[in-house]
């Protein structure tokens, strides 16, 4: 599988998602939600710093529609 497709708990992610632009953030969370899903396939749980990404995001997403 490309890297490209998933972020894993070792790469670097971004301190600040308030400056990503709507797409960017979109596509981050499809690479956090893809991650998650290969940790439960092959590991039968998540990674805590993949499951704080994931919470990180829907808070992002969450402030952008209020």
């Amino acid at each position: 599988m490309s890297t490209n497709l998933r972020i894993t708990p070792a790469d670097p992610f971004p301190e600040d998602l308030e400056s990503l632009k709507d797409e960017k953030l979109q596509v981050l969370d499809s690479q956090v939600q893809r991650q998650l899903d290969h940790e439960i396939v092959t590991e039968g749980e998540s990674n805590p710093e993949t499951e704080f990404r994931h919470h990180e995001l829907d808070a992002e997403f969450e402030q952008r529609e209020n």
